[in-house]
């Protein structure tokens, strides 16, 4: 189940974030699996703001109360919605629930007549790169300039470790 995000999950989502870095480490990527999550007033502003989502496992029969399982934050960037962050614990890959976030996220931009999501990720790292084309997402080749600022400070905080790359994905019916 996907779901607004409380206040109340913004451990959880910090947990996550921790948990959903570790595979990094794995393919050499310690920079990333090392990475801090985003603090928790971060956070708590893209909650605030109606920013966060949440997906959730349900307690054994319908409706919230089971544990979070993921997360995904937007921002607004060039006139599109941004996906900020999309994590999920490692336990839970193949269930599509990352993709299930960014669908929940495109209708919600659809509902907002915003054209595309936009995301930054690693080109090669076969859970971002190869992941995001399968869901529809292609190479942006000429950013705009709040997703080239993105880029700028991804790089200055050092993620560019590995070749990393802007891509959009084009919303039918906005």
């Amino acid at each position: 189940m996907i779901r607004v995000a409380r206040v109340a999950d913004v451990p959880a989502l910090r947990e996550i974030e921790r948990a959903a870095g570790e595979p990094f480490r794995a393919i050499g990527l310690d920079v990333v699996a090392d990475d801090d999550p985003p603090p928790a007033a971060v956070l708590a502003a893209y909650v605030v703001a109606g920013r966060a989502w949440v997906a959730q496992r349900s307690a054994g029969g319908t409706g919230d109360g089971g544990p979070l399982v993921g997360y995904l934050i937007a921002d607004l960037v060039d006139g599109c919605a941004h996906v900020e962050q999309v994590s999920v614990l490692p336990s839970q890959r193949g269930r599509r629930i990352g993709e299930g976030l960014v669908e929940h996220l495109a209708g919600w931009a659809r509902d907002r007549g915003l054209p595309a999501l936009t995301l930054t990720t690693y080109r090669d790292v076969p859970w971002n790169g190869p992941y995001w084309a399968r869901l529809g997402f292609r190479e942006l080749i000429a950013p705009g300039p709040e997703l080239r600022a993105i880029r700028e400070h991804e790089a200055a905080r050092g993620l560019d470790v590995w070749p990393r790359l802007a891509m959009r994905r084009e919303l039918a019916g906005s």
